[in-house]
């Protein structure tokens, strides 16, 4: 392969975007910066629950696939 071909950047899906996965994403960042509110959804990374507690510590890497969803309460 030539070594001219450009190498791509690192993504990730959100819902039903593509987006970049620099190094370093949080959750929390990627909620914040796509203007979602946090307290309004549940959140989940790879088809796994993220609680909300544990976004800011959860670090996105290439490729993960990060859904929000409305969380249904009740019985």
């Amino acid at each position: 392969m030539p070594e001219t071909l450009s190498r791509t950047e690192a993504q990730l899906r959100f819902n039903e975007l593509t987006l970049p996965c620099p190094e370093g994403l949080t959750l929390a960042a990627l909620l914040d910066a796509q203007g979602v509110q946090a307290s309004q959804v549940a959140t989940a990374v790879n088809g796994e629950f993220v609680p909300c507690a544990l976004r800011a510590s959860t670090v996105l890497k290439p490729d993960d696939t990060v859904l929000t969803f409305q969380a249904i309460v009740g019985g």
